[in-house]
């Protein structure tokens, strides 16, 4: 540009003009050779050309191009799913064209790049340049999966990834594991929740049918959770650790999977505590009814058709199904017992036998309103790992249900609300209850101060009565006991002769 600097301006602005001219020029007559091309020679030709210029130009280049099919054979690419999921991350709000779509079951847009668009990614300070590239294809002598309605044209994809070549190894060891990772990561926080029940209809037909799914839309949250806050943390620094654990699992030779016990009265909380969970760990649901179950071959059936990543609940699980006493011989004639009932023994089978290896990264809850009744076989480490008392209501757990339904962090009445609360055993559920009575704060808490002072005197009214139950019960076997005394003389007088005259 040296001669341009030692003209007038007036030559240089010319000779500017000039050159952008002619590089405009030379840009149509590309663009009108590639366009009669394309419509003048066959499509295998154009490809063929294509890839001959392309080969002829990487000999003289440093960079290298790793392709990245959408199918490979019938079968589709998880590499090309990842990319194309993690690309939708990277894409710039300043672009020009994108691929908006929304899957009914996941709660967000999902972004994407279009047709023949480029984008680069920087990672590790290395730029990597991805270009989507879509061509057609002779559908009587190619077959695309995703495109099976075609007759005349199916439209392949594939994703080109270039960079310098000396990045080849960090690209392979290090970029696209990360990618896969990442594009797990996205999937799971992006999808919709589901919460699955048994079709027994569908028992013995597809597997994949052997689960009915809805849409799990509960808001519970550890942030909304009517629990003491030592309690909350320490499910979610347990949950947070199991997750993050997969190789100390295989390491130690177990399986990936942790259970809960949640045990304690009705309407503590045990069913919002697995709802927080599912939606902390973005985990879908099985809800499993065991009084549904004929066998332990169909338990197995359903449980190794669970997804990995979920949540199996067994709700009340003392009184869902009477378990047999696993140290009570019977004999069996023809099918074995196992067959013909759902046993102990095939439940913890599951959990902690073979079968439990059937699945990663899952999480089992049993919930009962009664711990002292279940078998001690099920409650050892490895089967039920954390056990977690859902207790009544204390003061910390109403001071979160004020902030939940009444958008309150203190005022004047909690002193006495929270002095009831430990002289009397309410649920949360049942201070929930009353504050949602009102959409006043002055009424919500008159009301609940009013039902906590009735349920105390109710409270001490039974304890009294019970009280003078108990002890008119003694007051009797007393009495009972003392005519006893008096009238077994005789009678043992006359065993004595008795067994005398028989000995005689």
């Amino acid at each position: 540009m040296s001669f341009l600097s030692s003209s007038t301006p007036d030559s240089n602005l010319a000779t500017a003009k000039a050159l952008l001219s002619a590089a405009a020029s030379l840009a149509a007559t590309a663009m009108v050779i590639s366009s009669v091309a394309s419509d003048l020679l066959p499509s295998e030709l154009t490809s063929y050309l294509t890839a001959t210029l392309r080969s002829a130009l990487s000999r003289f280049s440093s960079e290298v191009t790793m392709v990245i099919d959408e199918f490979d054979g019938l079968a589709t690419n998880a590499i090309y799913s990842a990319v194309e999921t993690y690309l939708g991350t990277k894409i710039s709000p300043n672009a020009h064209r994108l691929k908006v779509t929304k899957p009914e079951s996941d709660q967000t847009f999902v972004l994407a790049m279009d047709r023949n668009e480029s984008l680069t990614d920087v990672f590790n300070d290395v730029k990597l340049n991805w270009l989507l590239v879509c061509r057609e294809e002779d559908s009587r002598t190619f077959l695309n999966p995703r495109d099976l309605s075609s007759t005349l044209k199916s439209e392949v994809r594939s994703l080109e990834l270039t960079f310098h070549r000396k990045h080849k190894a960090m690209v392979l060891e290090t970029y696209l594991p990360f990618i896969l990772a990442k594009a797990k990561e996205v999937k799971q926080n992006t999808k919709a929740l589901k919460i699955f029940t048994m079709d027994y209809q569908s028992m013995f037909g597809n597997p994949n049918d052997v689960w009915l799914g809805a849409n799990l839309d509960h808001p519970a949250t550890f942030h909304t959770l009517a629990m003491e806050t030592a309690l909350k943390d320490f499910v979610l620094r347990d949950l947070e650790r199991f997750v993050r654990r997969r190789d100390y699992y295989r390491t130690v030779g177990k399986a990936w999977k942790r259970g809960y016990l949640l045990y304690g009265p009705p309407g503590t909380g045990k069913s919002s505590l697995i709802a927080a969970m599912a939606n902390y760990l973005r985990f879908d649901v099985y809800d499993l009814e065991l009084t549904d179950l004929q066998c332990n071959s169909e338990l197995r059936r359903l449980l190794i058709t669970m997804a990995n990543r979920s949540i199996l609940v067994v709700e009340d699980i003392d009184c869902t199904v009477e378990f047999r006493d696993r140290r009570t011989a019977r004999p069996t004639t023809g099918d074995s017992d196992n067959d013909r009932q759902v046993t102990l023994s095939g439940l913890l089978n599951f959990i902690d036998g073979l079968w439990s290896s059937c699945g990663d990264e899952r999480i089992i809850v049993f919930t009962t309103n009664h711990k002292e009744k279940l078998d001690p076989a099920l409650l050892r480490p490895g089967r039920m790992d954390v056990h977690i008392h859902m207790s009544y209501c204390t003061p910390c757990g109403f001071r979160q249900l004020a902030s939940n339904y009444l958008r309150i962090k203190e005022h004047s009445l909690f002193p006495q609300i929270e002095e009831l609360l430990q002289e009397t055993q309410v649920t949360p559920a049942e201070v929930a209850e009353q504050l949602l009575k009102s959409s006043n704060i002055e009424t919500s808490l008159e009301q609940l101060l009013h039902f906590l002072k009735t349920k105390k005197e109710s409270h001490e009214l039974e304890a009294k009565k019970k009280e003078r139950e108990e002890k008119d019960k003694e007051e009797l076997q007393g009495k009972e006991l003392n005519d006893g005394d008096k009238g077994e003389e005789p009678v043992k007088e006359n065993c004595n002769d008795e067994r005398e005259v028989q000995l005689s």
